[in-house]
């Protein structure tokens, strides 16, 4: 693979990693909150049709952050130390270990039993933590991003 080619696999995990983060901000602080105010006898009906939307929207593309992120550790720009790209890809499995530990369970809860304000409440108190993993990711490839940009890239060289 040229350096190139490298460039670009790393834009696009780039790419990837900042709708991720920015699709899991909206979920975080913009729609959880709002599930306070959804109607009881609404809220089953709506969990369940952003339930199927959030898997497609979200979640599948986060699975695949993960091996594209191990890939990365191979394939990724010369400008960057593998050591920023492995403490990003723990910073993801701690993201997805979080994830299940703190918020399946009440998710759970939320689809068997509708509206309960406490366990929205928790699922909040819970996704701080991720949200945490989130931005320290965000900064590490920003500043791998800084990497690629201030060097130089001579195509004629690949």
């Amino acid at each position: 693979m040229t350096e190139k080619h490298r460039r670009l696999f790393f834009l696009g995990m780039f790419a990837l990693v900042f709708y991720l983060i920015g699709a899991s901000f909206v979920e975080s602080f913009v729609t959880y909150p709002t599930w306070k105010v959804v109607g009881r006898s609404e809220f089953q009906a709506y969990y369940q049709e952003l339930s199927t939307r959030i898997v497609r929207v979200m979640v599948l593309p986060g699975a695949l952050e993960i091996p594209l992120t191990v890939a990365l550790l191979w394939l990724r720009p010369r400008v960057i130390p593998m050591w920023p790209v492995a403490l990003s890809l723990i910073l993801t499995v701690i993201r997805f270990v979080l994830m299940a530990v703190s918020q399946l369970r009440v998710q759970e809860q939320l689809d068997a039993e509708g509206l309960s304000l406490d366990a929205i409440d928790t699922l909040i108190r819970g996704d701080a933590l991720t949200q945490a993993a989130s931005i320290a990711r965000a900064l590490l490839y920003l500043w791998m991003m800084s990497l690629v940009v201030r060097e130089p890239h001579d195509v004629t060289l690949d």
